[in-house]
């Protein structure tokens, strides 16, 4: 197929959209395929009322309560699953009484609050707000929380492909993030509860089911390592966006990991295009091979109102999204972004576990269409 152009249409796309219409792209393979740019008379998201399983959806994840709030021998609570990832939310107030192992797949473990450690075969990594840890399918660790003071929330993502940084094409290898940003674990004594106990619990996960292996000793002895396979740390102040001051990028610039099917990014604080000919603002789209999942972290979040850090939104393949009349009106006068969030977008459909629909905000489907 080749470029056609019908009725009043600009010929650069984000660009001097003509007075009272409202920008669309219908696109192919997220933002990377083909693609053509619909100009509306009325905002695609401007329906009356929706009836049917691809309505957008919006939770409050501070609010879920999970096992391991519960009690420390408990474990995170899965939210959202696909064929590509598991999505769970872990609460903890206490230090990890066991360990865990994943044998279904690569774990991406976003700090959304709390301080504290991770302890892994490979080592220590200090934990903090806005931190992404990579922990590779196998890996063996357990959770030390600071204080009760400042419990953790991890928003996690669970991938049956291995995690990649993704290629980024002629930016080059150090665009976005620095691989040498990337913090790696440091062996360390033992903690002080190490001999407090005659036996040792480590929970391997397969298949979704959990077997017991229990040891008479403390089974973190690692006393070396070498390799290019560990536990990453990447926190969000070292994100560093790709910005245009003349055209609006797409989210896919922001990509900070894939994993097969499964493409995960970062929003952090960014200047807005200074073009005045230019949108500034997320334009309408209707995800048709993905569905979109997304994690407020903190800040203004600059796409729509309403949304409270630790919300999370989900936005099926096929049906329209984009920025509230609000966003719109906002991205006028604002010169930047203020905003942290993670993206995830999964090539097969989400399903919404009955755990979830406890904190879902039920009108969000609406919130286009009313102040």
């Amino acid at each position: 197929m080749y470029l056609v152009k019908r009725g009043d249409a600009p010929n650069q796309a984000h660009v001097e959209i003509p007075e009272g219409l409202h920008e669309e792209e219908h696109g192919r393979q997220g933002f990377s395929g083909p693609a053509s740019h619909l100009y509306h008379r009325h905002p695609p998201t401007g329906w009356s009322r929706i009836e049917g399983p691809l309505r957008p959806r919006a939770f409050t994840c501070t609010e879920l309560p999970t096992p391991d709030h519960l009690s420390s021998d408990g474990g995170p609570v899965t939210v959202l699953h696909s064929a590509d990832a598991l999505i769970s939310f872990s609460r903890r107030e206490e230090t990890m009484p066991h360990f865990v192992r994943n044998a279904d797949g690569d774990e991406i473990v976003f700090v959304h609050r709390g301080r504290g450690k991770w302890e892994t075969d490979y080592g220590w990594l200090n934990y903090e707000p806005g931190d992404y840890l990579v922990i590779p399918k196998g890996t063996t660790y357990r959770v030390h929380v600071d204080s009760k003071e400042e419990p953790g929330l991890f928003f996690v993502v669970e991938t049956l492909a291995p995690v990649e940084v993704p290629d980024r094409g002629p930016l080059g290898r150090h665009a976005l993030f620095d691989p040498g940003v990337l913090v790696a674990p440091e062996l360390a004594p033992l903690p002080k509860d190490a001999h407090s106990r005659g036996e040792w619990e480590v929970r391997i996960k397969r298949e979704g089911e959990y077997t017991r292996v229990y040891y008479p000793f403390y089974p973190m002895d690692v006393a070396g390592w070498k390799g290019d396979l560990w536990v990453a740390k990447l926190n969000v102040r070292d994100f560093r966006p790709v910005t245009s001051p003349r055209y609006h990028l797409p989210p896919s610039v922001h990509m900070t990991f894939q994993a097969g099917g499964l493409l995960i990014s970062t929003f952090a604080p960014r200047p807005l295009e200074s073009d005045p000919s230019a949108l500034r603002v997320p334009f309408y789209h209707r995800n048709m091979d993905y569905d979109e999942v997304l994690f407020y972290h903190q800040g203004d979040f600059f796409s729509r109102a309403g949304i409270q850090a630790g919300m999370l939104t989900l936005h099926p393949q096929g049906i329209h999204h984009g920025p509230q009349p609000q966003a719109i009106a906002a991205g006028k006068t604002k010169e930047y972004t203020n905003e942290v969030a993670v993206m995830i977008e999964s090539r097969r459909p989400f399903t919404v576990m009955p755990e979830f629909e406890a904190v879902e905000l039920k009108d969000y489907a609406m919130s286009w269409s009313r102040p």
